[in-house]
């Protein structure tokens, strides 16, 4: 890890800790009445939207999970069942599952359609940190 990167990180968890954000671990399960609220709480937020009949979204899960786990502090995760949060879905637009929104500093940053690898999904998050 270079100064640049140290100096960053110190920054984040100084942010992080006067907000008195707590990063999750694991995916935190999103609905249409909180989705805006988790989105804006973290500088960078990856839902993940999927629905449980999905075979790729299975698929994909432990995938998020294990991201979610590594990048702790740096990315939130959440998921937002598709099926239940219809209004959500239709807000951004989802037309095909699984789809990872992501988002910095509260805005729609990117969006990717399908299920990935872990080591893509993870250098694609780390190029938007």
């Amino acid at each position: 890890m270079d100064e640049l990167e140290q100096i960053r990180e110190r920054k984040r968890q100084e942010i992080a800790a006067s907000s008195g954000a707590d990063w999750p671990s694991e995916p935190v399960n999103v609905n249409d009445g909180n989705i805006n609220d988790f989105i804006k709480r973290y500088e960078t937020v990856l839902v993940d939207c999927w629905a449980p009949w999905c075979g790729p979204c299975r698929m994909l899960a432990p995938v998020i999970d294990a991201l979610a786990k590594d990048m702790q502090g740096k990315v939130a995760f959440a998921k937002l069942n598709t099926d239940e949060n219809q209004k959500t879905a239709m807000r951004y637009t989802i037309e095909a599952i699984p789809t990872l929104l992501v988002f910095k500093d509260g805005e729609l940053a990117d969006r990717w359609v399908g299920a990935r690898p872990k080591e893509d999904l993870a250098r694609r998050l780390q190029a938007m940190l």
